[in-house]
């Protein structure tokens, strides 16, 4: 990235970013491992990060950088056979460091469009291998081993497609500023704000769990859709604690609390409100209808056969693995920016994902096994794909095993 393009962010705001990374989003332990992920523009983030990594008494912090010109050259002159292979030695590598307790941080930033004029074909098949290939790592993220954080950089490929109408140095300007005031470091004390805010979101969660609801029923335009909720499900938001006693913020920013659906009980139709970028794919106005847990009928106005690959992708990916609340006056979806980001644009809209669920999304989910997840209504997939359905037009019941119903948000807004 260009000298330039360093100077129109804030350099206090990005060191603040990087101390609550290391101190509210890992709360990285003395002696800890570090594994980050991040691509090569955001190294401006990933030399504070490791900084504060080292004076929190980190042991060993290793980086390991993605690039965009790289990956286009696989797509431009591999061979076919390529696209079906993975790093599998590097997964391998990344689990083995998660088993001996090593903490996962990921910078995304990575241009949204980046692959938008390859082959979609070549685009699946390579994310498949990818895919199967971290599966093995991936499993002790999303079983909440370890303590693990994603926070976001603004990547001037990034920023360009969130502003296409600005210079690329006011693009990165603007992106900077939305990020620090999303992710809350725009304030004099970001750690307590952060403190203030999960105090919040622990009270929405407690409500929930509390209520212990068989489903909740979205009503809007487009959408009439009976979520059935997992057997001893448990909602969750903001900061959570790993099975390695460290009380972390998986995503900064966040807005939702979330939990597991049944992956059997999910019956109706539904309408995205905003579109999912997928990659390089914009998949807007996307419908669909559920019948006994699994997606039976897709379509969209945009991206409509990406869609339909995704859902292909193994027996799991037709069903839902997270539902998620959040408010539509949250301060991402206030700020009106499409960003084009999964970790932005779920944390502005009530959501589902489609796919893989999360095991601390039970009652004692970490004693539970694949097998136990399973008979409770957990799902399983290669993939885990957010994508919103909720708007100032979306009202949404909790019914009881006994068939009342309790208003939970009125017009987007929690009731």
């Amino acid at each position: 990235m260009t000298s330039e393009n360093t100077q129109v962010i804030d350099s206090t705001k990005l060191e603040k970013l990087a101390e609550v990374a290391v101190k509210v989003g890992l709360q990285l332990q003395a002696n800890q491992d570090l594994v980050m992920t991040a691509p090569i523009a955001a190294l401006p983030l990933v030399r504070l990060i490791t900084k504060h990594a080292y004076k929190a008494g980190a042991g060993v912090v290793t980086t390991i950088f993605s690039d965009e010109e790289s990956t286009l050259a696989r797509y431009r002159n591999a061979q076919d056979a390529s696209f079906d292979r993975a790093a599998n030695w590097l997964y391998d590598g990344m689990a083995k460091a998660y088993e001996k307790g090593a903490a996962r941080l990921a910078i995304a930033g990575d241009n949204p469009m980046m692959l938008a004029n390859e082959d979609p074909e070549k685009v699946a098949r390579a994310n498949k291998a990818n895919s199967m290939a971290y599966k093995p790592a991936l499993e002790k993220i999303s079983n909440f081993d370890i303590n693990w954080h994603i926070c976001s950089y603004p990547n001037p490929a990034w920023a360009r497609q969130v502003f296409p109408d600005l210079a690329e140095d006011e693009a990165v300007r603007k992106l900077a500023d939305a990020i620090f005031a999303a992710s809350r470091v725009d304030v004099a004390d970001p750690i307590a704000a952060w403190a203030q805010h999960n105090a919040n979101l622990k009270k929405r969660s407690t409500w929930l769990n509390g209520e212990r609801f068989a489903a909740l029923h979205f009503t809007g335009p487009g959408t009439d859709l009976t979520v059935g909720l997992a057997d001893g499900h448990e909602w969750h938001g903001g900061a959570s604690t790993a099975k390695n006693g460290v009380t972390c913020n998986p995503n900064i920013p966040t807005e939702e609390v979330f939990t597991t659906p049944h992956a059997l009980k999910v019956e109706g139709h539904v309408s995205s409100t905003k579109p999912l970028s997928h990659q390089g794919t914009l998949i807007d106005n996307i419908q669909v209808r559920f019948e006994a847990g699994r997606i039976v009928e897709a379509k969209a106005s945009k991206g409509e056969a990406v869609l339909n690959k995704v859902l292909d992708t193994d027996e799991g990916a037709r069903r839902l693995g997270e539902v998620a609340l959040v408010p539509h006056s949250s301060p991402i979806s206030q700020s009106g920016i499409l960003f084009l980001n999964t970790l932005f644009d779920e944390n502005a809209s009530c959501h589902i994902a489609l796919g893989q669920c999360y095991s601390k999304c039970f009652l004692n989910g970490a004693s539970l096994t694949q097998d136990q997840i399973k008979a409770q209504g957990g799902n399983s997939s290669l993939i885990h794909i957010d994508w919103m359905i909720g708007s100032g037009q979306v009202d949404i019941d909790g019914i009881h095993a006994d068939g009342t119903r309790v208003p939970v948000m009125r017009q987007g807004e929690w009731a």
